[in-house]
């Protein structure tokens, strides 16, 4: 504790600035705790918690960096390599043995900001997400005194373990974009970063997402206690999401002729399905924009907008598989035209 903490600690007592003086605090807590003396940080915080000083829900209001975030619950079914990471991450958060900072890094839309907010659900904790439009400053110098004032926050929580805290897009801070003219305060920010995430707390689960990875510097790459590659769906892992979208959507409109077999064929017919959040879009547009008179109206365009080369042609179809009934419905022509027309396209 530096003699600073002391003179801030009573100014902000006789000026009546409780936050102020909460953030003093936490500050002189979390300091005792990293040079050793956890008891004494212990029982800093037990006082401004029996205090009344101190509580969770008042001072969620007060942050400036960190929004409260709703989990999820809604399924989301991962490949097992992404699962077992996902699950050895929960096993080590729950233990509070210091491993908690955890980067998932991915291309748009594999999953990694949905997988933090169901962690953060089946762990039982509440879910803060960093505003980097906050944080992020054009002023010289002030990115960098923000990224301190958002590291005060998440020490007030420091010593709970019923917090994740969530970087999503992290690259918006690391690499900082908008100072990047500016080297200078591009390194003065990310040498902060680096220096507060050394210093946080070992008890709040921290989530990092990323798009640019390989962008990243080594020494950021260091702090991070376990990195987790989205970039793992095999097609038959994107075929189990697309099928489970699927149900989920299909509960919620009124739709003619469900037909699981057909749903699977035309997955078998993409080459190269796309990835989780791309691929709800095109179920959801594709449940929502269809008749619920015409039977089977989704399943004919998720044809056209999953397959590479769609075809209307009936020889076609048949020779890719399809039944007459399932041509029936990528057709829109009754089954009794269908047989017709192929058994003329045979007799020729």
């Amino acid at each position: 504790m530096k003699k600073s903490n002391v003179v801030n600690l009573i100014q902000y007592h006789v000026e009546h600035n409780n936050r102020a003086f909460m953030d003093e605090a936490f500050e002189i807590a979390r300091d005792f705790d990293q040079n050793g003396d956890s008891n004494l940080a212990g029982y800093i915080m037990s006082l401004l918690s029996s205090s009344g000083a101190f509580t969770t829900q008042a001072y969620e209001a007060d942050f400036d960096y960190l929004v409260k975030t709703s989990t999820s619950n809604r399924p989301l079914p991962l490949p097992d390599s992404i699962f077992e990471d996902v699950r050895g991450i929960i096993n080590a958060a729950s233990r509070d043995v210091g491993i908690n900072k955890f980067l998932f890094k991915g291309r748009p839309g594999s999953g990694k900001t949905e997988t933090a907010k169901q962690i953060a659900r089946l762990m039982n904790r509440e879910l803060l997400s960093v505003d980097f439009n906050a944080v992020i400053d054009s002023k010289l110098g002030q990115t960098s005194k923000n990224i301190s004032s958002l590291f005060k926050e998440i020490a007030r929580l420091s010593n709970q373990n019923n917090y994740v805290l969530l970087f999503d897009e992290i690259d918006a801070l690391i690499l900082d974009r908008v100072n990047s003219s500016d080297l200078r305060e591009m390194g003065r920010a990310t040498s902060t970063f680096l220096r507060e995430l050394d210093d946080m707390g070992s008890r709040v689960v921290l989530i990092a997402t990323t798009n640019l990875y390989d962008y990243f510097d080594k020494a950021v790459l260091r702090r991070f206690d376990f990195v987790v590659d989205f970039d793992r769906y095999a097609h038959k892992d994107l075929c189990d999401v697309a099928e489970t979208i699927l149900e989920q959507m299909l509960s919620k409109f009124e739709v003619r002729g469900r037909n699981a077999r057909l749903f699977r064929k035309i997955l078998s017919r993409s080459d190269s399905l796309p990835y989780p959040a791309e691929l709800e879009n095109i179920i959801k547009t594709s449940v929502a924009f269809s008749s619920p008179s015409i039977e089977g109206d989704y399943l004919r365009r998720l044809y056209v907008a999953l397959v590479k080369n769609p075809t209307d042609n009936i020889q076609e179809l048949k020779t890719q598989g399809f039944t007459l009934k399932e041509i029936e419905i990528l057709t829109d022509t009754s089954k009794s035209s269908v047989a017709r027309k192929l058994e003329d396209a045979n007799v020729k």
